[in-house]
């Protein structure tokens, strides 16, 4: 039996998944084949022994230590897409709320309290004036990183009338099918910049990324645009925000993660990270995730990894081993010729790398003995090694 370790609250249709007759699911397992999260930090917990997998229940690894899983051969999952349309909503509320000054009109007529409601429309009349907005038709949205999400968001934009363009050095060929052909791709970020009214931040958190909006790039910044950063808070350089906003470069910034400095300004629209705070994002996210550890615990294919390479072969036979090894020259082959060596027949395989790991998937035309799977864990290289 299978045992799923959980961390903060999973939405049980996720946890549903799991079958009572093949799965333990409780949060104090002491050694889980799997661990199934959201934002809880894991860099200073062990991770035990029987541990083969984790899944993130939403897109962004930043709390899970990949450097460690890797070295122990550990997969690690996330849920691409599946909060897409819950961050997608929340930046349009975003832009809206940049544009039309909504907040302060509504925290103004909320001090109201001693206007009579006979002279409240009057009242209401005068005031009006100081918080007219613009629209956002017409306008040029800028949208940095064109995943899953960045994708949902150039596309509403092209749907709202908006001019949208999108940069994205790394966009893969799925993510460039979801787009409209009416998103125009910019060269650089400066280029970008430049020519937007609203700019919106979906990269993840990585060493490339990190503080990619500096004091160089806001030099580049379209006088009075509106930043929006519903991605990650490490993707932003806080002081150089505050200097451009301070200076008039920027008009507005909305973010999900706001630093202390920005929380009492009123050209800041500051949120306890919502992105993906909706009960149908939770859903969708504890559904993927659970989905994708059962699919690898019990075949060995790998979907949505962030340290693994994907990896789905059909089941040609009920015996199957698959490993994880360094990606080095050799190690399939000694394999082979243990399977050979003790007369095992091969039916499919397949075997697919991902940086410094290579994975391996073998159907066997009759059950791994425990001879077998000691003799392959003590290749050189393979780092684990199972019998499904």
């Amino acid at each position: 039996m299978f045992q799923i370790r959980t961390y903060d609250q999973i939405a049980s249709i996720g946890l549903d998944n799991f079958k009572h007759d093949k799965y333990e699911v409780a949060s104090s397992l002491s050694e889980p084949d799997a661990l199934i999260l959201r934002s809880f930090k894991l860099h200073h917990e062990p991770l035990a022994d029987s541990l083969k997998a984790i899944a993130r229940a939403g897109a962004g690894v930043n709390n899970i230590p990949l450097e460690k899983c890797a070295e122990k051969g550990i997969v690690v999952f996330n849920t691409p897409g599946a909060n897409a349309n819950a961050v997608k909503e929340l930046v349009l509320s975003a832009m809206l709320l940049c544009s039309r000054t909504v907040v302060e009109a509504i925290i103004h007529c909320r001090a109201l309290t001693d206007v009579k409601d006979e002279s409240m429309g009057q009242t209401l009349e005068q005031i009006k004036k100081q918080f007219k907005g613009s629209e956002i038709a017409g306008k040029t949205l800028g949208v940095i990183g064109l995943g899953a999400i960045g994708a949902n968001v150039a596309n509403m934009g092209i749907d709202l009338g908006m001019k949208v363009v999108g940069f994205d050095p790394a966009i893969s060929v799925e993510a460039a099918w979801r787009l409209s052909s009416k998103i125009e791709k910019m060269e650089n970020l400066q280029s970008l910049m430049a020519r937007c009214d609203y700019i919106t931040l979906h990269v993840p958190a990585i060493a490339a990324t990190r503080n990619m909006i500096n004091h160089d790039a806001l030099a580049h910044v379209k006088k009075g645009a509106c930043l929006l950063n519903f991605a990650r808070a490490e993707i932003c350089d806080s002081q150089a925000l505050i200097e451009a906003l301070d200076n008039g470069c920027l008009r507005r910034y909305a973010t999900d993660f706001p630093t202390n400095a920005m929380l009492a300004r009123e050209d800041v629209l500051p949120m306890p990270h919502l992105g993906a705070s909706t009960d149908e994002a939770e859903d969708n996210c504890a559904i993927m995730a659970c989905q994708q550890v059962i699919e690898f615990l019990e075949n060995g294919n790998i979907k949505n990894s962030v340290n693994f390479p994907g990896i789905n072969l059909e089941r040609s036979t009920p015996y199957r081993i698959t490993f994880v090894n360094n990606n080095v020259a050799g190690v399939l082959g000694h394999v082979l010729s243990i399977l050979a060596d003790l007369n095992v027949n091969v039916t499919d395989m397949m075997n697919k790398s991902r940086d410094n790991l290579a994975y391996n998937i073998i159907d066997l035309e009759s059950p791994a003995s425990a001879e077998l799977i000691k003799a392959i864990g003590e290749v050189e290289h393979v780092i684990t090694v199972r019998a499904l």
